[in-house]
């Protein structure tokens, strides 16, 4: 038997790094915790909650360590976002929200343009928001001396009542080019609209924002998003399945979360409603069964999660040499993914309410926002359209759209 080469330098370090931000994201989760059905019941925008995060300093992990970040890589973002949503998916969602549009830069503009923006991101600890996804009505965008002035309206977006900085979309009205923006939510022209009353998702801080001629400086346009009829290069078109990662990760986190809770709820020794064999008890053969498949539908989910992430990564290491075929079969794997993952979490969220029974219905327990928070998150990321994707790359070998979700 052959021994196993010790780690390089490089990979000690980074399995630290790992280490330290896993636990910095236990530990932040645990806080939520304590709070979470109160904060959920209140459903006040998530100021306090984005500190905790700012205050961890998890909203700079993914900015390289030379520029004044955490300096991790997609995999921690990843299990951090579901850790963290295991405790309190509505701030994850805000969380992982802000690590694809605050990744944005690399995707879309020059090294040197990317890295000025994420040194600013890190030393101001900024929290982003907003959406870089096709629209209609449109932005625009119109020249003005060495910049521009932007008006419209973007309707819903995660993050924007607690952003520092907004990512959007904008049609340049002299040329019809799409450009990807950043806005300074607190500059003149800009008002934000907290006009959602979603029943899930409550602490996402989701909203409209209206632009009245703010003003835009040269250095705020990120890139281009009008190549080929707003299909992106394979590099820049990892912004999606980036993306249904996250959402992946919320969902797993959802079903993790809510039968960590109806775990622990059984565990309590509750007063028996059955002389023999009580419902929702840890001797009940149904109450045990359930738990069973559950298990394995969310341990399944996970396992293809992990195999999706390290074709994603393995793509983003590729760079400007990664192919559309090859960015197809990671969207695909994605996507098989967030399938996975979505019925783990409708079956986990829905079915952890029957096993405990009545008392579920305790606003007290707050078990409903498992529930709520998964069954808004797959109204606007509806699984539907991943298994179309996967259903038409597998019978037809057709690529998914390349076109940017949020």
């Amino acid at each position: 038997m052959g021994v196993a080469p010790a780690p390089s330098e490089t990979e000690r370090i980074e399995r630290a790094d790992r280490t330290h931000w896993l636990r910095v994201a236990r530990e932040t989760a645990d806080d939520l915790a304590t709070d979470a059905v109160a904060r959920e019941q209140a459903g006040k925008a998530p100021f306090d909650e984005v500190s905790r995060l700012r205050e961890a300093g998890l909203l700079t992990l993914l900015v390289p360590a030379g520029l004044g970040g955490g300096g991790a890589d997609w995999s921690t973002a990843c299990a951090v976002v579901r850790e963290i949503a295991a405790a309190d998916a509505a701030v994850a969602q805000l969380l992982g929200s802000h690590y694809v549009l605050s990744w944005t830069p690399r995707l879309l503009s020059d090294p040197a343009s990317a890295a000025r923006t994420e040194r600013r991101s890190a030393a101001g600890l900024w929290c982003w928001g907003g959406g870089v996804a096709r629209q209609e009505p449109r932005l625009t965008l119109t020249p003005s001396g060495d910049g521009f002035l932007l008006d419209g309206r973007q309707s819903y977006a995660t993050g924007v009542l607690v952003a520092d900085r907004l990512a959007v979309r904008a049609v340049r009205a002299d040329t019809g080019e799409h450009l990807a923006v950043v806005a300074d939510p607190a500059g003149p022209g800009v008002r934000i609209d907290a006009d959602a009353d979603p029943f899930g998702g409550r602490l996402a801080a989701g909203g409209s924002v209206e632009f009245d001629g703010a003003r835009i400086d040269a250095e705020e346009v990120l890139g281009s998003l009008s190549v080929d009829d707003d299909v992106l290069s394979p590099a820049a078109s990892l912004a999606a399945p980036l993306w249904r990662l996250i959402s992946v990760q919320l969902r797993l986190g959802l079903a993790e979360g809510v039968l960590a809770e109806a775990r622990e709820y059984n565990r309590t020794g509750h007063a028996p409603w059955h002389p023999e064999w009580p419902a929702g008890s840890p001797q009940d053969p149904q109450t045990l069964a359930a738990y069973g498949e559950l298990t394995v539908l969310t341990r399944s989910a996970s396992a293809l999660a992990g195999e999706a992430l390290g074709a994603l990564e393995h793509g983003l290491g590729r760079g400007a040499d990664l192919s559309y075929d090859e960015c197809a079969e990671i969207s695909v794997l994605v996507a098989v993914a967030e399938a996975a993952a979505a019925k783990a979490a409708h079956e986990s969220t829905s079915r952890a309410l029957d096993i405990i029974g009545v008392r579920a219905a305790s606003a007290r327990l707050g078990l409903d926002r498992f529930w709520r928070n998964a069954r808004t998150h797959s109204l606007y990321e509806p699984v539907s359209h991943r298994l179309r994707d996967v259903g038409d790359y597998f019978l037809n070998g057709a690529h998914p759209p390349f076109t940017l979700p949020v």
